[in-house]
């Protein structure tokens, strides 16, 4: 008895579609900017395509953050907080956004208007 194969293969072309969308969503988006809040109040928008390579002091209530930003790229340098977790999480590259909660410090890529921060469902 013959099987016909187009159920398979159309099941691997959906499940290929569905790990290549997954893979997408794990990426930044193509902007290159990129927001440095406090608070949820930003102090800084920057483009990372444009920007040259320099050294931000933030300060919050005697303690300062040093934000690097060198070959197109931003990262937490130094903190003065206990734990450090932020400059350990080394150059930003995805949607996971580096934050500095003792300094309420958080850096991420901007989302742009249209795009969906969350869901709930």
């Amino acid at each position: 008895m013959k099987r016909k194969k187009w159920p398979l293969i159309l099941f691997f072309i959906i499940l290929a579609a569905g790990l290549a969308g997954s893979f997408l969503a794990l990426r930044p988006s193509h902007s290159r900017e990129v927001e440095i809040l406090r608070d949820g109040e930003v102090l800084y928008r920057l483009d990372l395509s444009k920007e040259k390579d320099r050294t931000i002091q933030i300060e919050y209530e005697g303690r300062t953050n040093t934000v690097e930003i060198r070959d197109h790229r931003i990262r937490m340098a130094e903190a003065e907080c206990p734990d450090h977790t932020c400059v350990e999480m080394g150059w930003l590259n995805s949607e996971t956004p580096i934050v500095c909660l003792p300094n309420h410090l958080l850096i991420r890529f901007a989302k742009h208007s249209g795009e969906v921060d969350s869901v709930a469902g």
